[in-house]
């Protein structure tokens, strides 16, 4: 696990800015919800401003999408066009990064997510960003997988094509050029 730091002021500001304007760009992501009450929430757990960051580097461009009346926790996710660039040619989990013998990748979706301080996207959650817009056009994205379907050596992923959204399986050892994983995080 990477050690987690807190970041500079200059650094954090400037996420700050960067995520204010994508915030008021998009406010079809989050009607009804205020910057200033998510700066506050975030001035409060530098952690997951550093998580924020590593969205943010490996070109995820985290969003607020939701907010969580009963926690209080306001919800991000990656809302980048395609798979976030930084995070593809990857296989699913540390297990089936393991198992391959030849031509490994250099990560694993659960091994970055984890590193990064975030979770992969559920069907249920990947359904819902695609609600705000069209997302992995020409790309795809792994998901959170149902321990059942990981025991068989699965593991799903989805896109967008032809106005629909498609959730598929392929093996775990598996990595694509064009195949990330889209992140959550709850602050």
């Amino acid at each position: 696990m990477v050690k987690r730091t807190e970041l500079s002021p200059e650094l954090r500001e400037e996420l700050f800015l960067l995520l204010k304007t994508r915030f008021e760009k998009n406010m079809h992501r989050h009607e009804g919800l205020q910057w200033v009450a998510i700066q506050i929430k975030l001035e409060a757990n530098p952690d997951k401003v550093w998580s924020l960051l590593q969205m943010e580097e490996t070109g995820g461009e985290p969003d607020v999408v939701g907010h969580d009346k009963e926690t209080g926790e306001y919800l991000f996710y990656d809302c980048s066009a395609e798979s976030p660039k930084g995070r593809r040619s990857i296989c699913y989990d540390h297990r089936a990064l393991e198992s391959r013998k030849e031509h490994k990748p250099k990560n694993s979706a659960m091994g970055m997510a984890a590193e990064m301080g975030i979770e992969l996207l559920t069907e249920e959650q990947y359904r819902a960003l695609q609600q705000f817009g069209k997302f992995d056009t020409k790309t795809s994205c792994w998901l959170m997988t149902p321990t059942s379907i990981r025991e068989m050596g699965g593991a799903i992923f989805g896109d967008w094509r032809y106005g629909t959204v498609f959730v598929y399986h392929n093996g775990v050892e598996s990595y694509y050029a064009a195949r990330g994983f889209r992140g959550s995080l709850r602050v």
